[in-house]
């Protein structure tokens, strides 16, 4: 199952990719919902940098690790996710349109490895109309607060 939207920013590409690049932030945001993040190396993010993330969902804990597959700064990177049966591939691409406006295309990829992940997939299937509008709706706000910080900072 694969959801994916783009959305373009009154921003540089510069600017744009050290947002949505921050992966210290992304593991403060996790940390506030409850999900308890521990980085497996260290240094600077590069290909190969992983996570290991605890979460509860449905009343049952689950584990993934989140993997930077692929990184070409300020193209593009790619994190690869395995959890109890499910991989997903998260794709960030930006293409700079002008020099101050970034469109970024954002895309995850699902896949089922085991019979609980398949009807997993299977029921979200069934609501996938109102999971990609919150998808959607995600990805606008993150953009909204990456052109208000760049306003900010100019």
């Amino acid at each position: 199952m694969k959801f994916s939207t783009r959305e373009d920013i009154e921003a540089p590409v510069d600017h744009v990719f050290a947002q949505v690049s921050d992966f210290a932030g992304f593991e403060r945001r996790a940390l506030r919902h409850g999900a308890d993040i521990t980085r497996i190396d260290s240094g600077p993010y590069q290909i190969g940098s992983s996570w290991d993330i605890v979460f509860t969902f449905r009343q049952r804990e689950r584990r993934m690790r989140a993997t930077v597959s692929e990184l070409d700064p300020p193209h593009h990177y790619r994190i690869d996710t395995v959890s109890d049966g499910l991989s997903v591939a998260t794709t960030v691409e930006l293409v700079p349109l002008s020099r101050g406006r970034t469109r970024v295309a954002v895309a995850m990829d699902l896949r089922a490895k085991s019979l609980t992940a398949r009807l997993l997939l299977q029921s979200m299937k069934l609501a996938k109309v109102k999971l990609t509008k919150r998808f959607k709706a995600r990805v606008v706000e993150f953009a909204e607060d990456i052109e208000d910080a760049y306003r900010k900072a100019s």
